[in-house]
């Protein structure tokens, strides 16, 4: 894959971003909750790369700071920076700059290309400009002209442009985003560099945990952005195989409960309703991951990428005696993985703390249903799981 146009790029004193650095690849999947930067590290690399941008403003300097916004890019060959003191002065230098193509969330039915004056970039800007529509009602889909123009700019044999685009996955089908996430990719890997923000699971690669920035907003930090190292070959692969759209929500969740197989992902939601706590309001993924011995990938993963969690697993054994050799060795696993303090273990098994054992097909969801239901009776271990992954997720 040829080499992406931006190396390295510094963020200081620009709105949240007081102190930010990372380094792109040809491919950059910004992912975080709403308000959390991603759309102020996007417009950071459109004000120093385009000459069309508005200057910062007094309105975009970093609360508590200098009021100095200092933007920078490593190239290929030198840097390019943007160094200002709103109102007063604004010193830059971009020469070399790549073209750069700004695509914000707000144009999508419209315009869809935010102004482009570098070289070549308002001739490939028409190519994403949507079409006439033939009704007025018909021009407000621009999922579909997003979509027909990034196949233009394929086939125009794009090279060297860095791309910048909100939410790529608005008013797209699931199947039409993964045939927008395959262009994006193909465009990538002809030379071009593509960033985007995304709270779609469709756009994240797993097995590529490098092309994640994980972004996080704190009071006392302002805006942060975490880069993963990419995962050994082995783990990575493993990643691909296990990691569906469901479970590739890790990656948005403020934090995840970490269980073993479908009855526990199918009862723990029927817990939480019955202690009067909505998950999704939380922020809290209740991952299946497979059986205990995906847990030891997961859990792995969630560290790798700073996301908190809690796991739940089978101690396969009654009090007082001892797991067989197997489950003593994956149970000891787990806890020197997650610690002792994100691990709750029940004894024996999930099935008999929760209640929902069932003999027959279908009847543990429906003794699930009839235990949990908005009742607020649940066992302790169950409890302390969910009390756990809550500070995590307030946290």
């Amino acid at each position: 894959m040829p080499s992406p146009p931006l190396k390295r790029i510094s963020i200081q004193g620009y709105r949240a971003a007081r102190e930010l650095e990372f380094e792109p690849g040809s491919l950059m999947a910004l992912v975080g909750e709403a308000s959390s930067g991603k759309s102020t590290v996007l417009t950071a690399i459109w004000t120093l790369l385009e000459a069309a941008a508005p200057p910062p403003t007094i309105e975009d300097i970093s609360r508590g700071t200098t009021g100095r916004i200092h933007l920078e890019a490593e190239l290929e060959h030198g840097s390019i920076f943007l160094d200002a003191t709103p109102p007063d002065t604004l010193n830059l230098n971009r020469v070399g700059a790549p073209p750069v193509l700004f695509l914000p969330a707000n144009l999508r039915s419209r315009t869809m290309v935010a102004p482009a004056t570098g070289a070549g970039a308002a001739d490939v800007a028409e190519l994403l400009r949507p079409p006439l529509a033939d009704h007025h009602w018909a021009a407000a889909d621009g999922g579909l002209a997003l979509v027909q123009g990034m196949e233009r700019l394929l086939a125009s044999n794009l090279r060297a442009f860095v791309l910048l685009i909100e939410e790529p996955e608005l008013y797209l089908s699931p199947h039409a985003q993964r045939h927008l996430y395959r262009i994006l990719r193909r465009l990538a890997e002809r030379g071009n560099q593509i960033l985007y923000s995304t709270h779609a699971p469709v756009f994240l690669s797993v097995d590529r945990m490098e092309e994640l920035a994980l972004v996080r907003h704190t009071a006392d930090r302002g805006t942060s952005l975490l880069q993963p190292e990419p995962l050994a070959e082995a783990e990575s692969f493993r990643a691909l195989s296990e990691f569906d759209s469901n479970r590739a929500e890790l990656f948005l969740a403020r934090a995840a409960l970490l269980v073993e197989g479908r009855t526990e992902k199918m009862t723990f939601p029927l817990v939480f309703d019955a202690l009067g706590i909505e998950a999704d309001k939380e922020g809290v993924l209740v991952l299946e991951c497979g059986g205990k011995g995906n847990i030891l990938l997961f859990a792995r993963i969630c560290n790798h990428c700073d996301i908190p969690y809690v796991v739940v697993h089978d101690r396969d054994a009654p009090e007082g005696r001892r797991p067989v050799e197997s489950e003593r060795v994956m149970n000891r696993q787990i806890q020197e993985i997650a610690g002792r303090r994100r691990t709750v273990v029940l004894v024996p098994d999930f099935e008999a703390v929760s209640g929902v054992d069932g003999r027959g097909r279908g009847h543990k969801p429906r003794n699930a249903y009839r235990r949990y239901r908005g009742n607020g009776d649940v066992p302790a271990p169950l409890k302390v799981a969910i009390e756990k992954v809550l500070l995590a997720a307030r946290a």
